[in-house]
């Protein structure tokens, strides 16, 4: 499948992008040779392969969690220019 001129100038409107004329030309090159790729990718025989979610296996990796000491409330709303309740008040920004 080869992408057109109108084609880029569709996906460029859809995805709320101005192009250049020579961006344009630059893109629909660049597209028909990843739609060339993918071509040639559904040639492939897959009959055999099990689907993955990743090339090489990924495993989390993850760190016990445990309380350590941290500062007090008290210390972290000191320099807070208005506070109340332990919490930080600040201006409302949605409108009403």
């Amino acid at each position: 499948m080869q992408l057109s001129k109108e084609d880029i100038g569709q996906i460029a409107h859809l995805a709320r992008l101005e192009l250049t004329d020579e961006e344009t030309d630059k893109l629909t090159g660049h597209m028909n040779r990843i739609m060339e790729y993918f071509a040639e990718l559904q040639a492939l025989d897959t009959e055999d392969v099990e689907p993955t979610s990743h090339v090489i296996p990924i495993e989390n990796v993850l760190r016990e969690d445990m309380a350590r000491p941290s500062f007090s409330t008290e210390d972290i709303v000191a320099n807070a220019p208005e506070e109340r309740d332990g919490c930080f008040v600040v201006p409302r920004i949605v409108e009403t």
